[in-house]
């Protein structure tokens, strides 16, 4: 290992042990989307939204009340719907499955 390479990786650990001392300035968190919001904008129920989105209701239930956080593929469908909400909708539907 390169000496440059650990000074990074030493440098990396002490952000996150100073992040969980609470020196909020050394790290950062980075916001998970307003599903509850996202999911508004189509006017469907949760379980009609989940249907759509061909997922469990209770995993949009729980990304709402934030007892879990969608993973990267989500998040990307959900900014989807989030953006053109009719569009991406249309767009699940026509791929069937």
């Amino acid at each position: 290992m390169k000496d440059e390479d650990f000074k990074g990786i030493m440098a990396g650990l002490e952000d996150a042990i100073a992040f969980v001392k609470g020196d909020a300035s050394r790290g950062r968190i980075v916001a998970g989307p307003d599903v509850k919001a996202i999911r508004a904008k189509t006017k469907l129920s949760q379980a009609k939204f989940a249907e759509k989105l061909r997922l469990p209701v209770a995993t949009v239930r729980d990304w709402e009340q934030h007892r879990r956080s969608p993973d990267a593929p989500a998040r990307t469908l959900l900014g989807m719907v989030d953006a053109d909400p009719k569009g991406a909708l249309a767009l699940i539907e026509r791929m069937g499955g």
